[in-house]
């Protein structure tokens, strides 16, 4: 049983080495393996989890939540200040770690509240709004931080290509919130101590990650300081690190620097991306999820713009198209019992209705 729920709680990395491993018998290990890693989306991947992780553990996140949420006095305005929060968060913490940090309280705040009908609507609204609102920085989203160093695509130029699709995303799903009903409330206070001092040098190395994923800074040297400031300060952080998330990404590389040397799956995907490369990466995003799905486009194509746009929007859809949802049913099934068809059956009609909307506008705006 415990063998059983440690893979069923590591499904996603398995998945990815048991892939890795597949190619690997019709590709054997040889000297080009070591060019299929990258080294620097690696490491400022790391950096980021690694200072997020260590400003969670000094409370930092919860307390300025409670200050937004206080501000605010009806079912609605909470709603929309949690999903406004973990929006924002998605595009400075990344999106997985935006929904760890903020779908707790979220159902702290609706349990304690009276309003526990209110919390599957409100869980799917922040997965869409972590899934699509970090698309607009390099490091709001896995795969973006991985396409920004594949392509060297300019700060500037990556803000512009995903300002239109997060815009048309923001709206639709502040026009979902408008569907809750709004009544008057009160949000209880939680207390959680801040250890100022720590959070002032955790902010600083969170500045230090964001200038290695903007070029401003060598990986080496952040990826340096970083790790010796963590293991000085706070070792959990490291071991709290998603490491999960670090060998799927390294696990994807070899499965896709493999399938890129096999001739009949460079002519199939040839093939299927002469019909538009957005379209193909968010639909094969359904399938695979949009972290493997752009490591395995990339290696087709030279349109990063349509895969950008592509593998982001398609992290709407299914409940494996991107990672965070998994981390949102999981979240849900923890704090919810015998829901879980209601959640599936409502996740399934506003995650497909975004994406339909999405792939329609950004369809006509790219033609």
């Amino acid at each position: 049983m415990k063998i059983l729920s440690w893979c069923k709680a590591n499904a996603m990395p398995l998945i990815a080495v048991l892939a890795a491993a597949v190619t690997a018998c019709f590709v054997p290990p040889d000297a080009a393996y070591i060019g299929y890693y990258d080294i620097k989306t690696l490491s400022c991947l790391f950096c980021v989890l690694a200072v997020v992780c260590a400003l969670r553990g000094v409370g930092l996140f919860p307390v300025l939540a409670q200050q937004l949420v206080r501000a605010f006095h009806t079912s609605r305005s909470v709603v929309i200040a949690l999903v406004l929060i973990t929006l924002v968060a998605s595009m400075l913490l990344t999106n997985d770690t935006a929904l760890l940090t903020f779908l707790p309280l979220s159902w702290f705040v609706l349990h304690e509240t009276g309003q526990e009908k209110l919390i599957t609507l409100t869980f799917i609204l922040q997965n869409c709004a972590a899934n699509l609102g970090g698309m607009l920085t390099p490091f709001g989203n896995p795969q973006n931080l991985y396409l920004f160093n594949h392509y060297s695509i300019p700060n500037g130029e990556f803000v512009a290509i995903m300002l239109p699709p997060f815009l048309l995303s923001t709206a639709l799903i502040l026009l979902c919130c408008l569907f809750v009903r709004s009544r008057p409330l009160t949000v209880p206070p939680q207390r959680i101590p801040l250890d100022k001092p720590r959070t002032a040098v955790y902010a600083l190395l969170f500045c230090l990650s964001v200038a290695m994923v903007l070029r401003a800074v060598p990986y080496q040297i952040g990826l340096a300081v970083i790790t010796v400031a963590l293991l000085i300060m706070d070792r959990r952080a490291l071991k709290s690190v998603d490491w999960g998330l670090l060998v799927t990404f390294a696990a994807f590389f070899t499965f896709s620097g493999n399938m890129a040397r096999m001739e009949p799956v460079r002519a199939l995907f040839a093939r299927l991306l002469s019909h538009g490369t957005m379209l193909v990466s968010a639909l094969t995003s359904q399938i695979i999820s949009n972290v493997p799905a752009a490591i395995l486009l990339s290696q087709f194509t030279d349109d990063y713009r349509g895969l950008l746009i592509g593998v982001n929007i398609g992290g709407a859809g299914t409940l494996v198209a991107s990672l965070a949802s998994l981390i949102t049913f999981r979240e849900y099934t923890k704090h919810v019992t015998g829901q879980t068809g209601r959640f599936l059956l409502l996740f399934s009609a506003v995650s497909f209705g975004l994406l339909a909307i999405l792939l329609l506008a950004m369809g006509l705006i790219m033609d």
